[in-house]
């Protein structure tokens, strides 16, 4: 039987997405020396030798996957060497990479910018490259932005979370699309999901819904990495051939997570702070889209969660559901800035106890139905961001409706299946 994976994507609630024409070619993975310069490479706390990402191994390799062309680097300040050097002044100080162009997603190369902001183009005083802002750029516009910097290979290395909202996936996404546009090479440099890539879980965007925070339909945590995106992207939603290569990790194994890598940890995004964060965050985040705080203000973004008014019920309510891997502690906390800054707020802290079983999709949307259910002043956005969050409006009606934990999380076991089969195809490691 032959099946047509763009056809079960639109099985899982997606509008059709145009045919890929493209060619994607994966760097071997096979006995690749290790990068030079100072590095760790005793035992982590798997057990096994950390893993080496992609850059480490295009350097180890002599940047002979890049040689005798102008490269372009999107990236930000997760783009670091494990000795916690940035990658671009590694290639700008060496000869054999001719290292002409940056670029940089929401936040900023250098991560200087708050949530919803960037840095717009100047001159990096550190390398005197010129840097580009691809910040809510999409197709020919960004396409000219590739154009106009004279580069010939895109390159790609940043660190995402696993979420389908956290948008430096999409911004992988547009660079790919524009880059087919321009007539330029892309070359995809693999780190770890720190949350591990054992399962796609949560709600499938309807393709109706599509923004920044989602532009085609996969699961709300994906379980993949940058480079199996990039693949499944190019495989799936592109519209235009586009000459892919990824250069895979090697050590990573997709059940282990951040702290097993032996990799240093940079924040992301100023909200993300830790692993933790990144832990919860699939689920946590869709307090963007109600009244309450989703914990930005605090040392805790994300695994605080609450609003004034909020007491001690929703706590009582969250842990009676008995939800795997968590508890919920009463909290109280006054955000610096964001939502009730410097006034203060009621909720919950979640305690993951047991990384393994907990599932951060389900749990955030246990917290959304015993919120509305314990606190008479919950209320979505007026914008219905969460309708963009959840990737439809089906998980709003739902709970509006008084549907329950288990109601709510069953409506998109159809479309999550149809998925996870998609995916299988482009996952690289086991």
């Amino acid at each position: 039987m032959n099946l047509s994976r763009r056809s079960l994507l639109a099985a899982g609630g997606a509008l059709g997405a145009a045919a890929a024409g493209s060619t994607a070619v994966n760097a071997s993975a096979a006995s690749a020396p290790t990068a030079p310069g100072p590095t760790a490479s005793g035992p982590t706390a798997s057990g096994h030798g950390r893993v080496r990402t992609g850059f480490e191994r295009l350097a180890a390799d002599g940047y002979a996957l890049l040689a005798g062309e102008r490269i372009g680097v999107v990236t930000n300040p997760t783009g670091v060497t494990p000795d916690a050097r940035h990658i671009v002044d590694v290639m700008h100080a060496d000869e054999r990479v001719d290292l002409v162009a940056v670029f940089g997603p929401e936040h900023g190369f250098r991560g200087t910018a708050q949530a919803g902001g960037s840095e717009g183009r100047y001159d990096d005083p550190a390398t005197g490259l010129p840097v580009y802002d691809t910040y809510l750029k999409s197709g020919q516009p960004l396409a000219d932005v590739f154009t106009a910097s004279g580069v010939d290979t895109v390159v790609f290395d940043i660190q995402d979370v696993g979420a389908r909202f956290y948008t430096y996936i999409w911004t992988l996404y547009d660079c790919m699309a524009a880059a087919a546009l321009a007539g330029k090479r892309f070359v995809v440099l693999d780190r770890p999901n720190p949350v591990t890539g054992r399962a796609a879980l949560g709600p499938v965007l309807d393709r109706a819904f599509a923004t920044f925070v989602g532009r085609e339909p996969i699961a709300q945590a994906h379980g993949m990495t940058v480079a199996e995106l990039a693949k499944l992207f190019d495989g799936e939603f592109l519209a235009a051939p586009l000459a892919l290569e990824t250069v895979r990790m090697t050590g990573w194994r997709r059940t282990e997570f951040f702290d097993a890598t032996g990799l240093p940890w940079v924040p992301p995004s100023p909200n993300m702070p830790t692993p933790e964060t990144a832990l919860v965050y699939s689920g946590t985040c869709l307090f963007e889209g109600t009244n309450l705080s989703e914990g930005r203000g605090t040392t805790r973004p994300f695994e605080l969660l609450g609003a004034e008014g909020v007491d001690r019920r929703w706590a009582e309510a969250a842990n009676a559901l008995a939800l795997p891997g968590v508890r919920f502690r009463e909290a109280y906390f006054a955000p610096t800035f964001s939502k009730f800054q410097g006034r203060t707020a009621g909720g919950v802290q979640l305690h993951v106890h047991d990384r393994e079983s907990f599932d951060p999709v389900r749990t955030g949307i246990g917290l959304l139905v015993t919120a509305r259910a314990s606190w008479s002043g919950f209320a979505w956005r007026a914008d219905h961001w969460i309708d963009r969050l959840t990737g439809s409006a089906r998980v709003r009606t739902l709970i509006d409706a008084g549907a329950d934990l288990d109601e709510v999380t069953g409506a998109w076991e159809a479309d999550l299946e149809a998925f996870r089969t998609v995916r299988e195809e482009y996952l690289l490691y086991r």
